[in-house]
């Protein structure tokens, strides 16, 4: 059994206070022979038993009373078939509701997944009653309180809107909300359509989230009201990147496209989208097979003296009206500048070098080496990338502020470890000591996503040549994107809600890799962490 209110315990040895009490109480007569009441004191030996267990029966009431207040107070809870059977109405229900757009898909009924789950979700807990709910939605994601499950249907905060949702936010609000007032049994029901966008299962939060939901003192029941199906016919859109490029004087506008369907349709299809760019409407096919197709950098050409606009791309109408449109915007793009901070400049020329060539005519690459000391006078706000080749700062340090505060604005972090290390970190990882095995090789890396991903043209880096003499031990909690053979990280991202902090394990050095010498890999890395900080500079 556990309480929710353990401190309470300590008044346990009140239970003697009843016991105390009658021996006090008992002491306060004395015996005294008088030869006229010994009849009477022969009559009460007759009736001792009887009043003696009277009489602890009425001290076994008392101290049980002040057990039960104790108990009481430090409000025990019960788990398993007893707390089914005895724990009568829930004291808290807790809703957690999805309010993307696919919630907006109709069904067979005609009622949108959100319109029916809602219904049934009032049904539900109308039935099973409850003392206080409270609705956690995607969007808020702040709990508001309700009187009664019908009111659900009215409240403006169950209507479908265009944002995608954060589950794992609306677990860590739900988790907070139960820490803070400490329901003594508490329900949470989830209500979505579990589309992997909006649980986000490859987030590192989930691990927090289940150990800190497993450390509660009190049983919380969770219940799902998924809807998982998606309509037969539908079809979806999404823009997923927008480049403007100059050409002399005139401008093009590169547009990628992802295009999904439900049905994996052999044949190949020719659908129409619709394109407005700053008003002005056209008309471009794209063929579809499959489950769907991938339109990249389809060029549009934008009126002279064109530098930045918005514009919108959709699809004829199918069930799901929410995922035909998609809106975006474009400007010219930023410059990449990176900052290399570094106390000898010579030994981090490679990853310099790096960050100043330009992958494309269009982009303008910058790269700038300074000292730890000089970066307090830079204007980050114009900087994409920063690569750190000293000690990380400790937290009480004023620099450490400033990287946090740039990794926050969206920037991207690459720390290198120093020649001595320390014991510092940044976002949960810090450098351990430097390890000289003999010339070791990447046993794995990730190769479909993030900075070590294949090429445009589908071809793998050639991250398995690379050689790695002396590599740094890394501490803490990071996802790896590649590793050595032996398991020793080579690559690593830390976890971050915005921007990016990674964690290469050796230096450009001769003596300590070939990253400088095989620069592909090492160009790539630093160029896609450029160009993911550029992203939060730029309107596209």
């Amino acid at each position: 059994m556990s309480f929710l209110q353990p401190a309470m315990l300590i008044a346990l040895p009140l239970i003697a206070l009843p016991i105390v009490i009658h021996l006090i109480n008992q002491r306060r007569f004395q015996t005294v022979q008088w030869g006229a009441m010994q009849f009477l004191l022969a009559a009460n030996r007759m009736s001792r038993g009887y009043a003696r267990i009277r009489q602890w029966l009425i001290l076994a009431a008392r101290t049980l009373a002040v057990a039960a207040l104790i108990f009481a107070i430090s409000r025990p809870l019960s788990s398993g078939w007893l707390g089914v059977a005895g724990g009568g109405q829930v004291d808290t229900t807790i809703i957690l509701l999805d309010r993307s757009p696919s919630m907006n898909q109709a069904g067979p009924g005609g009622l949108s997944k959100l319109e029916a789950g809602v219904a049934k979700l009032v049904d539900s807990l109308e039935t099973l009653g409850g003392n206080r709910y409270l609705l956690i939605d995607s969007v808020n994601q702040k709990p508001v309180e309700f009187e009664k499950p019908s009111d659900l249907l009215q409240m403006p905060e169950t209507r479908s809107v265009s944002a995608s949702a954060d589950l794992p936010a609306l677990l860590e609000a739900a988790d907070r909300y139960i820490r803070e007032n400490r329901p003594s049994r508490a329900e949470v029901w989830m209500l979505s359509d579990v589309r992997r966008n909006d649980w986000k299962d490859d987030s590192g939060r989930w691990d927090a989230i289940r150990e800190s939901l497993v450390e509660l003192p009190q049983m919380v029941r969770f219940h799902l009201l998924a809807y998982p199906e998606i309509p037969a016919g539908n079809r979806s859109l999404a823009v997923t990147k927008v480049r403007r490029v100059a050409d002399g004087d005139a401008a093009n506008l590169l547009i990628s496209l992802q295009i999904d369907q439900d049905e994996n349709n052999a044949a190949v299809t020719t659908l129409p989208i619709s394109l407005e760019l700053n008003g002005a409407r056209s008309v471009f096919n794209v063929e579809l097979s499959g489950k769907g197709s991938e339109l990249v950098e389809h060029p549009v050409t934008l009126d002279a003296g064109t530098s930045r606009g918005w514009g919108r791309v959709w699809l004829q109408a199918d069930s799901s009206a929410s995922d035909n449109e998609f809106y975006f915007v474009f400007d010219k793009e930023p410059p990449r500048k990176t900052l290399v901070v570094s106390d000898d400049p010579a030994k981090v020329r490679p990853v310099e070098f790096a960050a100043a060539i330009s992958p494309e005519a269009s982009v303008v690459c910058e790269s700038v080496s300074i000292t730890p000391d000089d970066l307090v006078s830079q204007d980050l706000e114009n900087v994409s990338l920063i690569a750190w080749h000293v000690a990380i700062p400790r937290e009480d340090e004023g620099l450490h502020a400033v990287l946090k505060a740039f990794v926050q604005r969206g920037g991207q972090l690459m720390f290198f470890p120093p020649a001595s290390p320390t014991t510092a970190e940044f976002s949960g990882v810090s450098w351990g000591a430097w390890q000289e095995p003999q010339v070791v090789r990447v046993g794995s890396w990730v190769g479909d996503q993030d900075l070590l991903s294949r090429t445009r043209s589908g071809d793998a880096l050639p991250v398995g040549e690379l050689k790695v003499t002396r590599h740094c031990q890394l501490l803490g909690d990071y996802r790896s994107l590649a590793v050595l053979d032996g398991g020793a990280p080579l690559l690593a991202r830390a976890t971050t809600d915005r921007g990016s902090v990674f964690f290469c394990t050796t230096t450009t050095s001769a003596g300590d890799s070939s990253l400088a010498t095989a620069g592909v890999v090492l160009y790539a890395m630093i160029q896609r962490a450029g160009e993911a900080g550029a992203k939060t500079l730029s309107s596209t």
